[in-house]
């Protein structure tokens, strides 16, 4: 399965590291392929190294701007003019999506795969790892937003969120 992952490009602490630190091995051990942002950087590098370490294959999906960031282990490395590219090609190229912990463009990132969805232009899982509660805000909002008839599917068909990444991983493969 291609497992495309949005996350951070920052160093973080241990208590987000670990858990997608154990997510990466888990897709390697499993042999799936890591889509990603393509970066060596923070938590992307780990969850690379991780995959890679586990036996998994990598595919980067980077854009011009952070080519100097790129991850040089990567079996396939694709290369984007800008950022709206960059994530069509990462969802083009997904079976499943999965969130771990960032900042704005990985809120950018997820809220544009569940608008998507919620249009039926794709049916991929989505898959948001709430490590240590960080997306808490989000699941509260998207529940009220489902509460309040402002979305038209129901928010179960849109989204889950897993406590640690073995149930994140158990989603996608049921």
């Amino acid at each position: 399965m291609n497992i495309t992952v949005f996350c951070s490009a920052y160093s973080l602490d241990e208590r987000y590291t670990a858990p997608a630190a154990e997510f990466a091995r888990l897709l390697g051990e499993h042999g799936h392929t890591l889509v990603w942002g393509g970066s060596h950087a923070g938590l992307m590098g780990l969850l690379a190294d991780g995959v890679k370490e586990a036996g998994g294959r990598l595919v980067g999906i980077s854009v011009q701007l952070l080519a100097h960031k790129t991850y040089e282990g990567a079996d396939e490395l694709v290369m984007t003019r800008d950022l709206a590219e960059r994530k069509a090609r990462l969802l083009e190229r997904a079976d499943a999506v999965v969130v771990l912990v960032g900042g704005l463009g990985t809120l950018d990132e997820v809220t544009e795969v569940l608008e998507l969805k919620k249009h039926a232009l794709h049916d991929k899982p989505v898959v948001v790892l709430d490590t240590e509660g960080f997306y808490q805000g989000l699941r509260t909002q998207l529940e009220r937003m489902d509460s309040e008839g402002f979305l038209p599917r129901p928010l179960a068909e849109l989204i889950h969120f897993a406590a640690d990444p073995a149930e994140a991983l158990a989603h996608l493969e049921a």
